[in-house]
């Protein structure tokens, strides 16, 4: 049901979305529906950029960006990457040092937390993700006075320098598009969604999101996967 309305900006549309993908963009088991694909074409005909910004890692983003023709930027691994074009050429920026994040890892795994790092992790060039069966909590307390975070995402436990995020690394990724979080519809479904779905013009988050993402998402849709992805889409009056 839709929560926190917000009114559209003066002269009316938004000027693009910011989407999650996991989760968001594909269903709980990462199934891409076409209706999804669809939702994309047409605000990319219409002159819209979508920008994915993901926890996963930039080789899927980075393909899925080039198979459904996004044109803005991408941020990956949380934010730890940004990948976007410059003058015509691409570029791939690196906001965190991996080198705290593994140190983390190791320290985690010496106080005897049961931690593995995820298959993807051996292309994920500046965080360390983990699989989820170890408690969050039991984790965060392992690496406390480290300078690194760890957050859950619904996949996969993220360890990666403090201070680094999806919000920070979007609005400077948008600004490269003349953008603002505040222009955009922003999608997404997980704790690490949280900053940037407060930040946005108008947020869309799901059933079966995190709570801390309903809570800040301006419109909760009544469906999960494409049918909310496009349900969202239609509430802020992006996609008409």
């Amino acid at each position: 049901m839709p929560s926190r309305w917000r009114p559209t900006p003066p002269g009316g549309r938004w000027k693009g979305v910011v989407t999650d993908v996991d989760g968001t963009l594909t269903d709980r088991n990462r199934h891409l529906d076409p209706r999804a694909m669809r939702a994309v074409l047409r605000l990319e005909a219409a002159g819209l950029p979508v920008t994915l910004a993901t926890g996963n890692v930039l080789p899927f983003a980075l393909a899925l960006h080039r198979f459904l023709g996004t044109s803005g930027p991408i941020v990956a691994e949380n934010g730890a990457i940004v990948y976007r074009s410059v003058n015509g050429r691409p570029r791939l920026e690196r906001r965190a040092d991996r080198r705290l994040a593994l140190r983390a890892y190791d320290a985690l795994r010496r106080t005897g937390v049961p931690a593995r790092r995820l298959f993807t992790d051996r292309w994920r060039e500046c965080e360390v993700a983990i699989e989820q069966d170890v408690p969050l909590a039991a984790v965060r307390r392992a690496l406390r006075g480290l300078p690194v975070t760890a957050e859950a995402t619904g996949y996969a436990i993220h360890l990666i320098e403090r201070g680094v995020g999806k919000l920070p690394s979007l609005t400077y990724a948008l600004a490269s598009i003349g953008l603002a979080p505040s222009d955009c519809v922003i999608l997404g479904d997980g704790d690490n969604d949280e900053a940037m779905l407060r930040a946005a013009g108008f947020s869309v988050s799901f059933p079966s999101a995190s709570p801390r993402a309903r809570r800040a998402a301006t419109y909760l849709t009544r469906a999960d996967a494409s049918a909310g992805f496009e349900e969202g889409l239609k509430a802020s009056g992006i996609l008409g």
